[in-house]
């Protein structure tokens, strides 16, 4: 390679490295800034299922009265089109009995049981007196100013659409956001109602990594608003570390070090802020341009 061919060559990959850190550090220079809807520092995982029985009312109102930012719950749709609130379609782990939510009315689904596992904690449970699962309306009517992250665990165009119907019912678009890790369902998502913020797709999530890691990620327009990913460590808490091999343990190093990127969740710019969700199973973060 002749010295001007050299020459080029580093003067246009500096370039590029120069605009894509500034660009990174000032996106509003190439994007317009979305509409801030809200800010939540603390989200309560299944409404802090670690603190009472998952996905009730009476988490939801413990994690309210605490003071929890945001509430994260569960949807499913029953066999009379009734939207639920529930992490598990098939319910013999939360109830006993090996049923699927959409199999049954709504008078007929099974009260959780007493005690239940909290799914992401080795040895923990989590007990409580309340023990009906709650319609998705419910919580839009005793919580009428707390923003909701709605996880649509199937994928069904009708309890997608209607999600969106209550959302729109109980005028929540600007304190509900919705999604899944699949790709599909989040595309549903959006083209049912667009002016409901949306989560990252596991595809979109390794996307923007791939952006990320490329310096590309600042010229990319972003249409998700929050950033929600599993947190790798928290695998260390579901399994003995001695019974883990040293390869699943460097995937899990390996894991933390791309996802766990300060520079990827705050970006040396003041727009952007860090969301916790409850316990420690996600990070979530709010995408303001």
């Amino acid at each position: 390679m002749s010295s001007t061919a050299a020459f080029y060559l580093l003067s246009t990959l500096g370039g590029y490295l120069v605009t894509s850190f500034l660009l990174l550090k000032y996106p509003t220079l190439l994007h317009q800034r979305k509409k801030q809807r809200f800010l939540s520092k603390h989200i309560s995982h299944r409404g802090g299922a670690g603190e009472n029985l998952e996905n009730t009312m009476a988490a939801f109102q413990h994690a309210v009265k605490i003071g929890t930012d945001m509430l994260e719950l569960d949807c499913h749709i029953t066999k009379d089109e009734q939207v639920v609130v529930s992490h598990d379609e098939n319910l013999k782990r939360a109830t006993g009995v090996n049923v699927n939510i959409s199999d049954l009315k709504y008078c007929e689904l099974p009260p959780y049981l007493g005690k239940l596992d909290v799914s992401f904690q080795r040895a923990c449970q989590c007990e409580g007196k309340d023990n009906r699962i709650p319609l998705l309306k419910e919580v839009f009517e005793a919580f009428p100013n707390t923003p909701i992250n709605i996880d649509i665990k199937v994928n069904n165009n009708v309890l997608i659409k209607k999600v969106s119907e209550l959302v729109k019912r109980y005028n929540r678009e600007h304190l509900t956001v919705w999604g899944n890790a699949n790709y599909e369902i989040v595309e549903k998502c959006y083209k049912e109602n667009s002016d409901i913020p949306i989560l990252f797709s596991l595809q979109r999530v390794l996307l923007i990594l791939g952006l990320f890691f490329t310096g590309l990620l600042p010229f990319v327009p972003i249409r998700e608003q929050f950033f929600e990913i599993p947190m790798p460590s928290i695998i260390l808490k579901l399994k003995e570390p001695h019974t883990m091999s040293r390869s699943q343990k460097f995937l899990i190093w390996l894991s933390d070090l791309l996802l766990m990127r300060k520079a990827l969740f705050e970006p040396p710019h003041p727009a952007s802020k860090r969301n916790f969700e409850g316990h420690c199973s996600y990070l979530v973060v709010s995408c303001y341009f």
